[in-house]
């Protein structure tokens, strides 16, 4: 997802008096951090308006009223220091001996530059009431770290919940990736050794915070498990450093003394807080916040060979059952646990919580979901419509709004076939692709149609990477149909841009959709989806409807090639003999709301219920 490329104003104003390391924290940066300045006088003071998250964590830092040793610190570092105690290292994680499951996919890879503009406080006396806190606990979050849409959602929700009047936390992992800039802003709130591993071994937890736009980012410091130059590696590595994750998170919060209403988890990744809280965690000041566990993309759920997990977690045998943990004989599924001990479980679309319950969706999990559907709930995702403005985008050609919309697309239109190479006609009919090529994107079909959509009035741009066979079908494409064919086998964020822009149409035939972003997208420039009915495609494009003029796309149920192509052809003949059908449509479209606001509410409605 691009950014803005000025920096954020309330950034700018934010300065650290401490002197910044030169190089990412290690394991003992944070207390390097402590030596320079003390914990609780990092920062100068913030604006007069602050929220309650952001006091609290100027605050000196408790330790956990709890002396568990499983759940809570042994070793704590004091509210007040001027130096970080000497420490040894701790010992190299060894790998799990187990096999290798397919890494996390992700979507194209964003350039962070600058952060966003900040967004302007609302009046407490007009904010929603009654106030609740809540701290999301994920893998990654933009601009820090970002792979997928799990990025953006824990950017986006929590700077929406602000609105709302929640005072929000995010918990994440200090990945040496995250760029420098960003780490060396972060202050410095404590340590502590927390027990994991089920022989007592423990492990060195560092916090460091960083404040912005309302929102406070604690990061959790390791630098055996977070050392890596990407988040997600392989489950051999990934096993031991998302259960300790899971569990620092949590002890992290009762050493602040930050006991928030909800928890909110995300993923596999996040899967195991709540069953460390409702465990080991029962009786410390943590133990009676509720948990929501939001599933993103059903596919992944942390599966590992029993005797690893139960080694680190460190959590008790009566757990390991099959309504629990066990998948089957030999294994243990992260995220199956969460799901069974979380208070709520929500998913990105209403359309996806009802198919993860069948036996296609429900990647051997529809009946464990079954038993758990009283208490899951589909809310849709929105977009960030601050990066995602036609009107104010730098990199189009010609930014546009609605007023002018159909006038300044053309123009974009024939840029972007400047640009491309392809034959340079604004009558043409623009077919974008932007995907990751696998096959869950529907790419099987667009091949199998693509030399039927060729027709002297069509041009086909992709832009994307993923398996090898799509990457080099769609070159053999643009090869064959040289002028009507551009493959973009890259990702590259001003040609996105350009693509959503330039369209008139943007393909999204998805074998499975838990929400999907490039709908949204392609609809706020006033590019008309055309899409499989599935997950979140289906609730968030109505199909066209020639007798009443309504609806904001194209769509086809079965996953079916001929059916897609079906639907392609639909949308010519709109575009072609029904311009100015085709035109209202358009600005339909650029006027849908697809913000965060309406998913912001129904998330604070659904912790309301969890915590009245």
């Amino acid at each position: 997802m691009p950014t803005k490329k000025t920096a954020s104003k309330k950034d700018e104003s934010l300065e650290i008096e401490k002197e910044s390391a030169e190089k990412p924290v290690k394991k003992t940066a944070a207390k390097k951090a402590a030596a320079d300045k003390p914990a609780e006088t990092a920062e100068k003071k913030a604006p007069a308006k602050k929220t309650a998250a952001a006091k609290d964590a100027e605050k000196p830092v408790k330790k956990a009223a709890a002396k568990k040793p499983a759940e809570t610190a042994e070793k704590k570092a004091p509210a007040k220091k001027t130096a970080a105690p000497k420490k040894t290292a701790a010992k190299k994680v060894p790998a799990a001996e187990a096999p290798v499951e397919e890494a996390v996919p992700t979507e194209q890879p964003v350039s962070i530059e600058a952060v966003p503009e900040v967004v302007e406080p609302i009046p407490a006396e007009e904010l929603p009431q009654p106030r609740r806190s809540v701290a999301f606990i994920g893998s990654e979050c933009y601009p820090f770290v970002k792979t997928g849409g799990l990025g953006d959602v824990m950017y986006a929700l929590p700077r929406a919940l602000t609105k709302q009047n929640c005072d929000v936390k995010v918990i994440l992992p200090r990945y040496k990736c995250i760029p420098w800039k960003y780490q060396e802003k972060m202050v410095y709130r404590g340590e502590f050794q927390m027990d994991l591993c089920a022989d007592g071994r423990s492990f060195y937890v560092g916090i460091m915070e960083y404040v912005w736009d309302g929102v406070v980012y604690d990061f959790i410091d390791n630098e055996e498990f977070f050392s890596a130059g990407n988040p997600y590696i392989s489950l051999v590595d990934d096993i031991p450093k998302y259960c300790f994750f899971a569990k620092a998170a949590l002890a992290a919060l009762n050493y602040m003394n930050w006991i928030p209403d909800v928890i909110h988890c995300h993923d596999w990744q996040a899967a195991l807080a709540p069953v460390y809280l409702r465990t080991l965690f029962a009786g410390t000041p943590i133990g009676g916040a509720k948990t929501m566990l939001t599933i993103h993309n059903l596919r992944f759920q942390g599966i590992f060979n029993i005797p690893t997990l139960k080694y680190w977690t460190g959590l008790p045998d009566y757990v390991f059952n099959i309504d629990v943990f066990k998948q089957s004989f030999e294994d243990a599924n992260m995220l199956k646990a969460g799901l069974a001990y979380a208070d709520m479980i929500t998913t990105v679309s209403n359309t996806y919580a009802g198919e993860i319950q069948t036996p296609f969706f429900g990647e051997n999990l529809d009946a464990h979901l079954r038993h758990h559907s009283y208490k899951l709930r589909g809310i849709v995702n929105g977009i960030d419509v601050e990066l995602w403005d036609s009107s104010k985008d730098e990199l189009l050609a010609a930014p546009y709004g609605r007023d002018d919309a159909l006038e300044k697309k053309k123009a974009n239109k024939k840029a972007l076939q400047e640009t491309l190479g392809l034959e340079q006609d604004e009558s043409k009919f623009v077919l974008g692709l932007i995907s990751r090529l696998t096959d869950q994107k529907g790419l099987d079909l667009i091949t199998a149609i693509l030399p039927a959509l060729i027709d002297g009035n069509t041009q086909v741009v992709v832009l994307g990477t993923g398996d090898a066979r799509y990457e080099d079908a769609f070159r053999w494409f643009e090869n064959e149909y040289k002028g009507s064919v551009c493959s973009n086998i890259m990702y590259d964020e001003s040609r996105a841009h350009a693509i959503y822009a330039g369209s008139d149409a943007l393909l999204v035939p998805s074998l499975f959709e838990p929400c999907g972003l490039t709908q949204l997208i392609a609809m706020r420039y006033g590019t008309i989806p055309v899409v499989r009915e599935t997950g979140g495609l289906k609730d968030t494009v109505q199909p066209y409807n020639e007798y009443e003029n309504a609806g904001n796309g194209f769509t086809f149920d079965r996953y079916e090639a001929g059916l897609l192509l079906d639907a392609v052809n639909r949308a010519k003949t709109v575009f072609f003999t029904a311009r100015e059908r085709w035109d209202e449509m358009v600005l339909r479209d650029m006027g849908k709301d697809v913000s965060w606001e309406n998913a912001a509410k129904q998330y604070r409605a659904l912790y309301l219920e969890l915590k009245p």
